[in-house]
């Protein structure tokens, strides 16, 4: 066999990892397409018209690379949240940003803290910087705060990841017990914030913007409420000084000519966003509904999703097969506790009648 180069004792030791299977690597396994496309946590909903009109407007001009400053959706930005520009970091989606933080607080055998059955592409780059992972079993189907606080103490830890609103159970904390996280931790360890579901939180959910403090970096995305999932792109706020440092390591042109004119234009039309959350809160409501009449409890939430209690991991697991089987795409969390769950996205209605149907056949065998 020829020889060749090979990558480095880290990546050897890495097994390839997709941290989400995607629906389409299924429709290619099953040879057929789904009929409702709900386990994805997307906005079916899709983005304003406004937005499209402004993609449709801006094709001609592909030609030209991106601004790498991204300057106009950063000062966009600014204003819309009331910080100042150089707060702002914008990125190829929460994930890639997830990337970059990692890269800038990890190295091997760092201890990294998160909850147990939390965001796992987070956990997929910690482990591509050699970082090594310590989790915390959620509560009551909440990530636990104080356990989370007491595992960084006991590390050591320079990073710690929490999601608010929580993905992959729906369920949130209030913004002050956010705050009063943050400030039990060491002045050494930063806190990333997802707040991917920002915009589905009640009143209350999240912790005040300012002031801006030294220790969190707070994610935020145009993928879901704004419906811009295929797009990637996101940002994180921070302080300056930690802002500043993206700029060592960050794809300057990662974020495409289009995602900045679509995400600009998104933050421009502010009755689409409030017509797109009712559309998901709806949603929330019908599935939560529909679970009941079919014998499976909801777990209550404040993203676009909802996680359906089955009871057992079994028997999540053969609900979520039987709906695969009949063309319904969704998910459940991987690991035991929340597995017990199949998670379900907000849907049109068209696609939660062809849920409902299908929820029905399945619990019924």
């Amino acid at each position: 066999m020829a020889s060749h180069p090979k990558p480095t004792a880290l990546i050897r030791s890495l097994p390839a990892t997709v941290p989400f299977v995607g629906p389409e690597s299924q429709e290619r396994q099953r040879g057929r397409p789904f009929k409702a496309r709900i386990g994805a946590n997307e906005s079916v909903f899709g983005p304003s018209p406004k937005v499209i009109k402004a993609m449709a407007a801006a094709a001609p001009d592909m030609w030209k690379y991106c601004d790498p400053e991204s300057f106009e959706l950063r000062t966009a930005l600014a204003q819309h949240l009331g910080v100042a520009a150089n707060n702002l970091v914008i990125g190829e989606g929460i994930d890639g940003l997830l990337g970059m933080i990692v890269r800038l607080f990890v190295s091997e055998n760092t201890p990294v803290v998160t909850s147990l059955g939390a965001y796992p592409t987070f956990n997929y780059h910690v482990a591509g910087f050699g970082g090594r992972l310590v989790t915390v079993a959620y509560r009551n189907d909440h990530e636990d705060l104080d356990g989370l606080a007491a595992a960084v103490r006991l590390e050591n830890a320079p990073l710690v990841y929490l999601s608010n609103p929580d993905n992959p159970m729906g369920t949130w904390w209030n913004g002050d017990a956010i705050a009063a996280f943050a400030d039990s931790l060491p002045e050494e360890t930063m806190l990333v914030l997802d707040e991917a579901y920002g915009e589905t939180a009640p009143r209350g959910a999240l912790m005040p913007l300012l002031p801006l403090r030294g220790n969190v970096l707070r994610l935020r995305t145009f993928s879901k409420v704004y419906g811009l999932a295929g797009l990637r792109c996101g940002y994180a706020i921070g302080v300056a000084e930690t802002i500043a440092v993206f700029e060592r390591i960050r794809s300057h042109f990662g974020v495409n000519r289009m995602a900045q004119v679509a995400a600009i234009t998104a933050l421009e039309d502010s009755d689409y966003l409030l017509q797109a959350i009712d559309k998901i809160a709806d949603a929330r409501t019908a599935i939560a509904e529909i679970g009941l009449r079919n014998g499976l409890e909801p777990v209550e939430s404040a993203t676009n999703f909802v996680a359906l209690d089955c009871g057992t991991a079994e028997r999540s697991g053969e609900i979520m097969k039987a709906l695969i089987d009949a063309g319904i795409f969704v998910r459940r969390p991987g690991v035991p506790v929340l597995d017990r769950c199949v998670r379900i996205s907000a849907g049109t209605p068209q696609d939660l009648a062809l849920f409902e149907t299908a929820l029905a056949a399945a619990v019924s065998r």
